[in-house]
């Protein structure tokens, strides 16, 4: 039994962020990626680690039970995951998806309250390449073309197919996955503008990711080379960062492969938080 509930906390700038919370034990907070909301994000992991832990699934501002404002900066982002962090009981593991890895682990430069973090394919765009660039640009072109059309489901889709290979991007397909994050496309478009004229501390930064002093564990993706180069310049250049790969897993492990990802996450916060 999930033990389902919910939990709230107010930004300094007045937006609600809202969680679904589920079972029993120490607390892990999951930040979900770009595409969707901490619901839709890690509902294939969930039911893999209730048993053991007190799952937090706050959504990112705009989304879910969260309340909407038009400041959606990244370093905005990243108070609401220390808010957020800050409001729960016990110290929490926070683990974080793609860019939502990227907020977790900036915000770990900035909290003490966070005992440990797990990074699923943190994205360091200021590695790519010119090549990198111009198709992310393409992409996101692609998808504002789409959205404006009014079919965000292909846009969710096209911009998925950024760090999904064609296997992740079928299996998404099947559980519904692109039709239900669709409507947070719009919310996405206008955070990515935001982010593009961003100037603070970001994990492209090596300095930054060297501030980290928290055990930090990376789970690289083995489907797209650029999102495997990203997770290790961040276990590179983190203070005794570990990595953890999950076999045959991609970019989107949490929904291809839940089972697995569980159990690593298992293995990651278990010890941690519950020494011998």
């Amino acid at each position: 039994m999930s033990n389902q509930r919910t939990h709230y906390v107010t930004t300094t700038d007045g937006v609600t962020l809202g969680a679904t919370v589920h079972g029993q034990g120490p607390p892990l907070v999951l930040v979900h990626g770009m595409l969707g909301d901490g619901d839709l994000d890690w509902r294939g992991v969930l039911g893999h680690l209730t048993g053991r832990f007190t799952c937090h699934l706050p959504s990112w501002r705009g989304r879910g039970l969260s309340g909407d404002h038009p400041d959606l900066g990244f370093g905005r982002m990243v108070d609401d995951i220390l808010a957020y962090v800050d409001s729960v009981e016990d110290p929490a593991g926070v683990v974080g998806w793609s860019f939502g890895a990227n907020l977790a682990l900036v915000a770990a430069t900035q909290s003490e309250a966070m005992p440990s973090v797990a990074a699923i394919g943190p994205v360091a765009m200021g590695l790519a390449d010119e090549q990198g660039q111009a198709t992310f640009g393409e992409a996101v072109g692609r998808t504002a073309e789409l959205a404006g059309q009014g079919d965000l489901t292909a846009a969710a889709r096209t911009i998925a197919s950024l760090p999904f290979d064609d296997e992740e991007i079928a299996v998404a397909e099947d559980a519904g996955y692109f039709e239900a994050t669709g409507r947070y496309i719009p919310d996405l478009l206008g955070l990515l503008q935001q982010w593009k004229d961003y100037q603070g501390p970001t994990i492209d930064d090596p300095a930054i990711l060297a501030a980290i002093s928290v055990p930090v564990v990376v789970l690289p993706a083995d489907s797209v080379p650029f999102h495997r180069t990203s997770a290790l310049h961040v276990a590179d250049h983190i203070p005794n960062a570990r990595i953890r790969e999950i076999p045959g897993a991609g970019h989107a492990a949490p929904l291809s492969h839940p089972e697995g990802l569980a159990e690593a996450l298992n293995e990651i916060f278990q010890p941690a938080q519950n020494p011998l």
